[in-house]
């Protein structure tokens, strides 16, 4: 798996890329093609701990995984850890019918991934327990985020006034706020 590690106020030494290099390894087991994988890993200095973030986009997924402790190399080895769980935990439906789709481009080495009993049954963790249709207004992404406060709602969706689009409004874990457009 290629690596590139970037820092945003926090210079990158030789030890921390090798220490991530290192326990990024790892998750080469896990993937069909791992040298075609590229894994972009961002380490950030906050003002309670240091934060770190790996993004890997396979073919039909993305595998993504963030971490904040007070030390950095304590927040990649649980981030690995995590993005195993990830993979380890899905594997079923990762290889399933409902997801025959992708069947013919894999991502993943299925027999190297050991399964993971949860307490949760697999057939209820996909399942719609509701479905509501909604009547998108035009409005501002401004009267959006409004709306979505009002609502008490982590998200929120609308049409663009600006560009009459289906538009989703969210909050994020900073209570800032996000926008997801579609094309």
């Amino acid at each position: 798996m290629k690596i590139s590690i970037r820092g945003d106020k926090v210079e990158i030494t030789e030890a921390i890329k090798n220490y991530i290099e290192e326990k990024l390894e790892k998750i080469d087991r896990y993937l069909d093609s791992p040298e075609e994988v590229e894994a972009k890993v961002l380490v950030r200095i906050l003002k309670d701990g240091q934060k770190v973030e790996v993004t890997i986009p396979l073919k039909n997924f993305i595998l993504r995984a963030e971490e904040k402790q007070d030390d950095v190399y304590a927040a990649v080895d649980v981030l690995v850890n995590n993005i195993e769980r990830q993979i380890r935990k899905n594997k079923t439906k990762l290889q399933s019918q409902s997801i025959k789709n992708y069947k013919n481009e894999r991502n993943f080495a299925m027999n190297v991934i050991e399964e993971i009993d949860d307490e949760e049954d697999d057939e209820d963790k996909f399942k719609i327990v509701k479905r509501k249709t909604i009547e998108a207004k035009p409005m501002s992404e401004e009267e959006a985020i409004l709306q979505m406060e009002l609502l008490g709602h982590d998200f929120y969706l609308f049409k663009n006034q600006d560009t009459m689009k289906p538009t989703l409004v969210y909050k994020r874990k900073d209570n800032q706020y996000g926008i997801i457009e579609t094309l």
